[in-house]
């Protein structure tokens, strides 16, 4: 166990000294391999782990999700969730803000990325929100922390890899995070009620729409909800997997795009390129993190973690909750995909032998890497805004976070002390 607990103080002391993480954990888990066993054997192992990994049809998964998300984007659907949103919400305190969150979740559910949720976003609902006076801490804090809801919100590429990793059903995965991510959404709006009360002039109301154009704009969002009840709703109904329904996802993305924008060549180009470099920048990470994982396993580390828990057994929540704190630490200096990679094949195992059903863990590791997406000093949807609105101060983004990473605690706790609300739903999918 001293060996794993060295490669993980080496693995985290590169990545400070600015080495791409995936670069750290294959490097580490290169070395400590080679060290226990030989170097004929590490460099065997990065080939087959490699080789096992861009060969892999259930990973075919990852880059249609990632396509149909960028074609969404470059569709302009978040346009039409905005105003959706803002026609029902605009008019009271704060409700630009709500209006936000609500597109943010619309808008997850096909793009299935946090960050391209809060670039998206931040363009749309900072204007308005400008417009009508809006603070830019509370302004900012709802785009940041309504991105996050990317990673939760079906389809998901981070529930695909922790149900990769974990050996569990996607399908059941993307079923589960549907009340979870729901009540997200109920938690933050909640956030930017309590904001406004604290601070009315934080978010003064927008002008009201006529019942007629409020109408009219909800009949703008048929085609979010289409694309999400084709894919969610086929892999509810047992009709195609989850691999199928990315690839129809993609397809009827670019079918919407097309629609919209017309056959634009140069457009694809750029779509299918960005998908590209976003797919292989995930892999790299996979990989890296696999190679690391097949160094810790020979360790012996995550036996030892089994046998040192079984004194745990009457009180297997305070195993659980050392796993959180653990995540909430790791989360202030990496990101989700990374912090995912790193230890869930570490922590899976201990959690199924204390009996917990590895779905709801999926749910709630999910939860907590979204608190990191906005928590400092990294806080990515954070350094995303501020790439897209320089003019806002970091720390700006930061005040403004903080009420919704209070709401993400709260949630964490109801999903923890109640996991039928995460399990509901799976019970009705094979």
């Amino acid at each position: 166990m001293s060996e794993a607990l060295i490669g993980f103080a080496v693995m985290l002391g590169l990545t400070f000294l600015r080495l791409p993480i995936a670069f750290s954990m294959g490097l580490v888990g290169f070395a400590g391999f080679a060290y226990i066993v030989n170097t004929h054997a590490a460099l065997s192992m990065i080939g087959s782990v490699a080789y096992e990994t861009g060969m892999s049809y259930t990973l075919s998964i990852v880059p249609l999700f990632i396509l149909m998300g960028n074609l969404v984007t470059r569709a302009g659907l978040s346009n039409e969730l905005y105003r959706a949103s803002y026609a029902f919400l605009g008019h009271r305190k704060g409700g630009l803000a709500m209006a936000t969150i609500l597109a943010c979740g619309g808008f997850s559910s096909i793009c299935g990325s946090s960050l391209a949720t809060a670039a998206t976003m931040s363009k749309v609902a900072m204007p308005s929100m400008r417009k009508y006076g809006y603070s830019d801490a509370l302004a900012t804090g709802a785009i940041a922390a309504g991105g996050t809801l990317g990673i939760l919100i079906p389809p998901s590429v981070v529930l695909v890899i922790y149900g990769i990793l974990a050996e569990q059903n996607i399908g059941k995965l993307f079923i589960a995070g549907i009340l979870p991510g729901l009540l997200a959404v109920v938690c933050y709006l909640g956030a930017v009620a309590l904001s406004v009360r604290l601070d009315p002039k934080a978010g003064p109301p927008g002008d009201p729409m006529p019942w007629r154009e409020r109408f009219a704009a909800l009949g703008q969002v048929w085609a979010v909800l289409l694309l999400f009840f084709i894919v969610i709703g086929g892999i509810y109904g047992g009709i195609f997997t989850p691999t199928e329904a990315a690839g129809i996802g993609a397809g009827g993305s670019l079918v919407f795009l097309v629609m919209r924008k017309g056959l634009d060549w140069r457009l694809l180009r750029h779509i299918l390129v960005d998908s590209a470099v976003t797919t292989g920048m995930i892999f790299t990470i996979l990989i890296g993190a696999l190679i690391f994982a097949n160094f810790i396993n020979m360790t012996g580390m995550p036996g030892e973690l089994t046998t040192y828990a079984e004194q745990f057994r009457e009180t297997p929540i305070l195993v659980i909750l050392a796993i959180l704190v653990i995540y909430v630490a790791l989360g202030c200096v990496l990101e989700s995909m990374s912090m995912i990679l790193l230890t869930v094949p570490m922590f899976y195992p201990l959690v199924a032998h204390l009996g917990y059903d590895l779905i709801w863990f999926g749910i709630i590791v999910v939860v907590v890497t979204e608190i990191s997406m906005i928590t400092p000093p990294v806080g990515l949807n954070v350094f995303v805004l501020r790439s897209v609105l320089p003019e806002v101060p970091t720390r700006t983004v930061f005040r403004g976070v903080m009420p919704f990473i209070g709401a993400d605690v709260v949630r964490l706790a109801i999903l923890v002390a109640f996991p039928a609300i995460t399990l509901y739903l799976t019970q009705f999918v094979k």
